[in-house]
This record gives structure tokens, sequence and C-alpha cells, in this order.
């Protein structure tokens, strides 16, 4: 083995020896056509494995170094103008950190693994698992779909366990001092409670909310006693033979900890949503899974993921379980257990399937945290001095958590060419020819090696497009975690938000305001080379890597212009025979896909779907091969009828529907699996360009469009805030007067506060429905009506305490009544409840015609609401 590494490093030695001799251009170029030339050679002619795949990846690399020795040894600025040299080397800084993870990933990614798939075993063999699914602020219905998968999994019941370890319900939060949070808490403590109990699952909470997932996850290990233990997000449903495919692997291994499997996801990341790519191109996880991950399992190196995991208790035993000191306890876990000699494995079969963020914006968070987490291990746990680690191990982690600085060369390599247009500063020396040679056969033999590795599970250009719309947002992330790294803490991603119509993305403008720095870059090159004497051809390349910069800016514009939802809940492919019953018809049908919501059915027999709109009915699953038969499932047929096709919306559902509804949509992974390989089509270089040319003019256009409708919208209501700022000023001046009164109350005298009561809900009130008073200052009241006029809509996530709809109903009949007493006054009589110390009250601001006729006070304030 010493030989054969000895001979390595020659033969290494003597290639960079060289491939570092200097050449000119013209050399240059024809050295790079034959490297190309070859690999093109084995690309087409030979298979991708062995020694053709070491060859091809050799020749790329050849490319790579000559690239890397000429721009670090030809291209800085000089020293005599130390602005430009600063900023060119931050420039060669980041491209030599890009070489680096390319260098790094086809090391770990040369040849990923092909594991076998995991032994059979008997019933009497398998190992006793428990199933914990943590849980925080999901609601029931994704609650009772994940328990419902999981209490179905083909496993002898004498040895599973299925726990929901609620963190929303714990004593903590039911003891919180606000009593609307508190009785939220105690309420879905109660609610989870009977849910488990109804399934058959057992529930777990505790008493404090510390260490976030991994203190969560160890209060369960506390709780249980099962040898493996099986970890599931809350929104991951397993697939009916997921242990049966994995399992196995432990009675290989006895220092085997993990067994992890891919995540696939039901539903579009904002990208593929808005981009339309869901149904078309692989997801932007499964080069990690497909590629990285089998990768990494080659060295030992594949890590835990956060779900979709088995572990073995022994080994989270020896660690004291779950690692809990960064906000990415899974990898945390992994890395803890690889250094003291555990192994791990991976096994790449879609054996569950999830939700994503929704929104661009959860979208951002969530990767906020991934990035944090993996910068805190890097810093508090660094893995080039982690005693235990294999070298190899060392790499693989510290690739891992190297790639989270990607946001910072991005947007060097987006911004970096207008500091040259705009203000001349060389950051870069080269001549066109020299730009020809070294740059363009670079880039070229760069994404050459990217599409040949990766090219089933990522499409050209794609990488850089989602770097580019995470760096704007996750730089600041990196920066405060450099600074602070115990700072983060764990933030829960947001799940099944609701989308109903497009808009814009709230972290749009940033974007926005690339977009016109680029375009106004390209056209100030474009004028510099054409009409500005003395200008160089070097401004000819920049003004072309602008150009690129604004394809991928105008792409991520596109991003950002959030497309509604086609599905309220998301749906996957299914194939499950099943009985209709409606009314006195009844015929078999092929279910076709199923979401929690309703599913698409085609009639066995083929003949045209019966006109049923809006019906009621039942679906009985036909029975499992092992006689297993299920509650029917209710539903109501909905418009989506055509031919022998039918469209269903399933009716509130019970717990035994629930075991039925799971059964339907994971009880064979055989279809998603047949999805997403659909999606894995090879995209070559070529058209994957045009592909991704075509967005960079279409959705600006979109984008564009968006952001018209919204400037319209906020046009529309600035006029109309202006034609009725008279009513709110009417409104709101007399609560500013009235609010700070008060005198005590009296058996036979009323105070003013009551009359203020009245302007608010009051238990005093006429009307049964009305609620207790409810304090409102004249801002808040301002603010209130403006939201509910629809002037201004309160911004995302914002809430108007003491302001729901029966109280401003309420609110609506206190001043009918008031006014109706006050026109009683004028009249000479009293009005039943009427204040006997109204006369000390502020007096209502009046318009003349009100004055003259008091039957229409508040008539324009009542006609506005």
């Amino acid at each position: 083995m010493g030989l054969v590494w000895s001979v390595w490093c020659l033969s290494a030695a003597l290639a960079l020896g060289y491939l570092t001799q200097p050449v000119g251009a013209t050399a240059q170029l024809a050295l790079c056509a034959a490297a190309g030339t070859g690999m093109i050679a084995l690309w087409l002619c030979c298979p991708q494995r062995g020694l053709p795949r070491m060859a091809f990846l050799a020749l790329g690399s050849l490319v790579v170094v000559r690239y890397v020795y000429w721009r670090l040894s030809g291209t800085l600025p000089g020293l005599d103008d130390p602005v430009s040299f600063g900023l060119g080397v931050i420039l060669a800084s980041a491209e030599l950190y890009c070489v680096l993870i390319l260098s790094v990933s086809l090391i770990i990614n040369a040849e990923p693994l092909e594991r076998a798939a995991a032994p059979s075993l008997s019933d009497e063999a398998l190992p006793t698992v428990d199933v914990f699914i943590p849980s925080y602020n999901e609601s029931t219905q994704i609650l009772a779909v994940t328990l419902a998968a999981a209490l179905n999994l083909d496993y002898p019941a004498s040895k599973i366990a299925v726990w929901l370890l609620d963190d929303g319900g714990t004593d903590q939060k039911c003891a919180d001092a606000d009593p609307a949070k508190s009785a939220a808490a105690r309420g879905r403590r109660a609610e989870l409670q009977a849910l488990c109990r109804d399934l058959g699952a057992r529930y777990l909470t505790r008493a404090r909310n510390e260490h976030a997932k991994a203190g969560n996850l160890n209060n369960g290990l506390k709780a249980s006693t099962a040898e493996i233990v099986l970890v599931l997000d809350a929104d991951h449903a397993p697939f009916r033979s997921f242990l049966r495919e994995t399992v196995g692997l432990f009675s290989t291994d006895p220092r085997l900890f993990l067994v992890q499997t891919p995540h696939v996801f039901l539903n579009p990341d904002p990208i593929e949503r808005n981009l339309r790519t869901f149904a078309s191109m692989p997801s932007e996880n499964e080069m990690f899974y497909a590629v990285t991950q089998r990768g990494l399992d080659k060295w030992n190196g594949s890590f835990f993921c956060g779900s979709a995991a088995l572990l073995r208790r022994e080994a989270l035993d020896e660690v004291g379980g779950f690692s809990g000191i960064t906000i990415t306890e899974d990898c945390e876990t992994a890395f803890e257990l690889h250094s003291r000699g555990w192994t791990s494995a991976f096994i790449d079969k879609p054996l569950i399937a999830g939700l994503q963020p929704e929104t661009f914006a959860d979208f951002i968070g969530q990767r906020a945290r991934w990035c944090q987490g993996m910068f805190q291990i890097m810093i508090l746990k660094n893995p080039l001095a982690k005693r235990g680690l294999k070298p190899i191990q060392r790499l693989g982690y510290l690739s891992s958590m190297a790639y989270w600085f990607f946001p910072l060369p991005r947007l060097i390599f987006m911004l970096a060419p207008l500091l040259h247009i705009f203000f001349d500063v060389k950051i870069f020396v080269s001549s066109i020819d020299e730009a020809l040679a070294f740059t363009a056969t670079y880039v070229v033999a760069n994404m050459m090696i990217q599409n040949y590795l990766y090219g089933r599970v990522r499409w050209p250009w794609v990488s850089e497009l989602y770097e580019y719309v995470q760096g704007v947002y996750l730089a600041r992330s990196i920066a405060s975690v450099l600074v602070s790294p115990r700072k983060p803490s764990f933030k829960v991603t947001n799940k099944g938000v609701s989308l109903e119509a497009d808009h814009l993305s709230p972290l749009a403008w940033p974007f926005f305001a690339i977009f016109g720095a680029l375009a106004a870059g390209c056209a100030t090159a474009a004028w510099r080379y054409l009409y500005e004497p003395g200008v160089t051809s070097l401004m000819l390349v920049v003004g072309l890597w602008c150009l690129f910069n604004l394809v991928i800016a105008g792409v991520a514009l596109g991003v950002v212009a959030e497309r509604r939802q086609a599905e309220r809940s998301p749906s996957l492919p299914v194939a499950r025979r099943g009985r209709v019953t409606i009314g006195s018809l009844a015929f078999d049908v092929a279910v076709q896909r199923a979401s929690s919501d309703g599913c698409t059915l085609r009639r066995f027999d083929g003949t045209p779907w019966p006109e049923t709109t809006g019906a009621l009915g039942s679906l009985t699953l036909q029975p499992r091969a092992d006689g297993a038969a299920f509650e029917a499932l209710v539903f109501r047929v909905s418009g989506g009828v055509e031919g022998d096709f039918g469209s269903v919306a399933f009716e509130p559902m019970a717990s035994g529907e629930f075991r039925a509804l799971a059964e339907l949509m994971y009880g064979d992974a055989d279809p998603l699996r047949g999805f997403l390989a659909s999606r894995r089509r090879y995209r070559d270089l070529l058209t994957g360009s045009l592909r991704f040319l075509a967005w960079g003019v279409t959705e600006p256009v979109r984008a564009f469009a968006y952001a018209a409708r919204a400037l319209r919208t906020e046009t529309k209501a600035v006029i109309e805030t202006a034609a009725i700022a008279p009513v709110i000023e009417s409104v709101t001046a007399p609560v500013a007067e009235i609010v700070p009164l008060a005198v005590p109350r009296t058996e036979t005298a009323v105070s003013v506060d009551v009359v203020v009561a009245q302007v608010a809900p009051v238990a005093a009130s006429p009307e049964p429905e009305t609620p207790s008073a409810v304090p409102l200052t004249a801002e808040a009241w301002e603010v209130a009506m403006r939201a509910l006029l629809g002037v201004e809509m309160p911004a995302p996530g914002m809430r108007v305490d003491g302001l729901d709809a029966k109280e401003w109903r309420a609110c609506i009949h206190a001043l009918a009544d008031a006014e109706r007493r006050m026109a009683a006054r004028d009249k000479g009589t009293v009005a039943p409840h009427a204040p006997a110390v109204a006369e000390q009250a502020a007096p209502i601001v009046e318009t003349h015609s009100e004055r003259r006729d008091p039957q229409s006070r508040g008539a324009r304030f009542r006609s506005a609401a």
C-alpha cells in the first residue's frame, strides 16, 4: 500500500509541474481543446464508472489547474494600485474557494457507493423499534396522517411503538404568563392526547422546552426502551415498507449507528413552484441524496439529516443522546458518533414523503438555520482537530460545513463587474485572447464536470440560481454566527402555508435592486466599449460577465414572484383499487392521486363518471394482500368530473379513517419512485443553457407585472385613504378625548368609562353576542379602522389584539345604541340604559347635516364600515 501511495504522489507532483509551465494563449487554447475532445470521447463512448470515469475527471482537472495557475500568476492588479489589488485579491479568493469545493467534491463523489439491499429478517429476528415524531406547532391534520402512516408500518405490532413527542404542549407552555398562549397550549395538549389515544399512539411531552428538537428527542429516549429509534419529522410520513427495507442493515454490522434514507417532498419548493419545474426537473435536494450522500457513504461519512433515519440506541447512549450544542442536532450527533468509531449507512430509496416550505421567506428561514448550524459545528467542534475521525471523514465533514460559505463568493461574482464598469477598478487584468483561452475554457470544463457527475439530478446553471437567491440573505446569517457562534437559536420552519393568489414575496425588493444595477451595468459597459475612447477589450469581457449575471438575476426575479398554489393540499401519485358508493350507485375505481383533502379517481370499467357533483359518497379500499381492511373514506364529489375521471373531497375524518388515508397514500412507494425517476432525465449543457436563458428573458416580465399590480393596488389604497380620511378623523378624534376620562362607579350613576365601553363591546349591551369591553387607544382604533376598511393591510404576521369580527360587530351595535340615546335626548326623552352623566363626556364631533338631523349621526361611519 505504501508503494501505491508513493507512485500516486510522484505522479501528482510530475503532473503539477507540467501544468504550471507558462504558455501563451494559443498554446493554452490548443491544450484545453485537446482535453475537451478527450472528455467528450470518454463521455460518449465509455461507461461512467471505473477507469473511464477517473480519466474524464483527470482531463477536466487539467484545465482547472491551468486556469488557477494563470489566474494567480498573471491576472492580479499591481501593488502600485492598492485599491484594485485588494479588490482583485478578494475576487481571486472567491474563485479559489470554488475550486476548493470542486476539488473536494471530486474526491468525495469520484465513485459513489452502490449499496446492496438490506437483508430480510424473520419477524423473530427483528429488533424492537421506537418511532419518534417530534412536534412543535404542526396542525392536527398533518400529525394525524404521519402518526397513522407510522402505525401502518409493516412490522410486528409487539416490536414497535409510535411516540408523538409534543413540544407545543409542555408544562412551560401550559403555564405561560399570557392567558391566550397558555390556553392554546393546554388545548393543543388535550387535542393531541385524544388523537393519540384514538389512533393507538403514545403521547409524551416534557416540563420545559430546553435544547429544542434535541432535548425533545432525548426526552423520548428516557421514556422508551427499544433497540432502534426511527426519527420522523412531523410532516414526514413513512411508506409502509420503510422498516422492512432498512432495519436489516443493523444485523450486518454491530457498530452501525445510522441508516439514513432520502428526504422526498410532496410539494415544490418556492423555486420549483414559481418556475413551474416540479413535474419535470429534479428537486434541489436530489443531488445531495442521490450523489453526495452516496459518495460520503463510500468513506463511512454519510450523516444524520434529522428525519427518515434509524439510529441504534446503544450508540446514542454512549454519547449521552442527541447532541444539542448547535441548532443542527442531526449532523452534530453523527459527527460525535463517527469520531467514536461508529459507522453509518445510506440507502438511496425514497421511503418517506414530506413537506417543504411553501413561501420564499420560509425557505430562506430554513436555509439560514442550516447554514448557521453547520458553521456552529465547524467553529465549536472543528473537524480538522476532532480526535477519532479518519482523514477522509474530516474532509467530508469539512466540505459539508465549508459549502455554506457560498453566499459570499456568489455575491462577489454578481457585483464585482460593476466596480470596473462604473469606477474603472482593475480587479482582473487580462486581454480578450487570454480570457477566451483560460477563463472560457475553465468555465466550460467546470460545467462539463458538473454535468457529468450530476446531470441526471441537477440541470445546468440551477446550482448558481439556488446559491444566488439564498446568498442575498444568508450572508447576514454567516456574519452573525461568526461574531457569536452560540447565539443562533432553533426556529421551526413553517409548513402547510396556503398561497391563494399571485404576489411578490416580501423579500423581493433586494433582487429588483440588484437586477436594476446589473442592467445599468450592461448598458454602461456597452456604451463605454462602443463610444468611449481608450476603453480596452477588458470592458467587453467584463460586460459579458455582467450580462451573464443579469440572466441569473432575471431568473431570480421569477423565483420571488410567488405563484398561487395549484393544490390546497399536496398530493402524490398512487396506484390503488377501491370501490365507490354514491347513493344507489356502486362501481370499482382506480385511485390516481391522493392528498389529505381528496383524491382523483378513474372508473375501472371506463364508463363516464356519473353527474353527481356535490353528492356524498364513500371510497372503500381493496384489502391488502395480508387481508387487512380499512374503514371507508367519506367524500363529497367535487366539480372536477371529466370522462371516466372524478375528483372527490374528503369529509372530516375520524381516527379510523386516518389509518385508511395513510394506507391509500403511503401503502406503496413504487408510484412515487416512478414519478421521481421520470424527472431524472438528463439535460445536456446546450439545452439546459437555452432553457435557463429563456427563464432569464420571461421571468423578469412576470415579476415586473406583479410589481406593477402591487403598485396599482397601493396607489388605489392611497386614493381611498385620502377619500375616507375625514371619516377616520371623525371616528378617532372622540376616542382620543374619551379614553383618558374616568369617573368612579356608583349604584345610581354610570361613569364616563361606561360610555367608552359602549364604543367598545360591553356586557351590558342589549345584544346577546356582545363580548366584554376592549380597551382602545386612538392609535389602535385608527390602525384597526384602516385595516378593516382595506386602506392599509396589516403587515404579514401582524395581529391587532382585541379586534376580531365579533368585537367589530359589537362595536357597531354599541355605536348605534349610543346614537339612539343621543337622538332620544335631543327629543327630550331618555333611552333605556342611557348614562346619567353622559353630558360630562367629551362632545362627539358632528357634521353640519348631523346636527340638523340627529338620526343621521354616524351615517358616514356606518357606510364606510
